[in-house]
């Protein structure tokens, strides 16, 4: 993350948005464009809030009283938006997350704030499905944790090879997940990833 004191002003953003449509040919002066870089700085500011915020914060709360209950705990379908960090380009897609609890769960709606989190930041999606899944294992120290992430990746579908219809599978297993396959077949079978679903 960048530092906040070297952080540009919001003019230097707008200013750097101008440039770029001058780059591209555009006259930034014209009726249409007037306000574009204060709604790319305004857009910017919601895609990459995600450097604000402290996915572990989200995970701090715990319950303890759950009855004895100690079987997997799967949140399927997380739809995310976030951006490569090669090209700024969209990745749109969903990620799935499974823990297995020693003793305490999280509110559901925590983890797909932590899936948020972290897609609203420049990403690879390898990247972005290890630090799911780390910052859950950290935090919760659960027997085990699954995430998978699909992605359809916009700097592979409207530049380069120009590949439509294609998505990314990426997975990171920890503990229970990664060493013992009958759970990880079990996560794998309740969220069920792949076309034919």
């Amino acid at each position: 993350m960048a530092d906040n004191d070297s952080k540009p002003s919001r003019e230097q953003a707008e200013a750097a948005v101008r440039t770029l449509l001058s780059w591209a040919g555009e006259d930034p002066a014209r009726e249409g464009l007037l306000d574009t870089p204060k709604r790319v700085v305004e857009a910017y500011g919601d895609w990459f809030s995600g450097y604000g915020d402290d996915p572990r914060e989200y995970l701090a709360r715990t319950f303890e009283e759950v009855a004895g209950y100690d079987e997997m705990i799967v949140l399927r379908d997380i739809e995310f938006e976030s951006h490569c960090e090669h090209h700024m380009a969209p990745i749109i897609g969903k990620a799935h997350v499974g823990y297995l609890p020693s003793g305490k769960v999280v509110g559901i709606s925590k983890l797909a704030r932590v899936v948020e989190t972290y897609a609203r930041r420049f990403q690879v999606q390898e990247k972005m499905t290890a630090q799911i899944a780390q910052s859950i294992q950290d935090v919760l120290q659960p027997l085990g944790v699954g995430v998978v992430i699909e992605g359809a990746h916009e700097c592979m579908t409207t530049r380069g090879v120009h590949k439509r219809g294609v998505s990314m599978i990426t997975s990171k297993m920890l503990g229970m997940f990664r060493d013992d396959a009958r759970t990880r077949a079990e996560f794998l079978r309740f969220i069920d990833v792949g076309p034919g679903r």
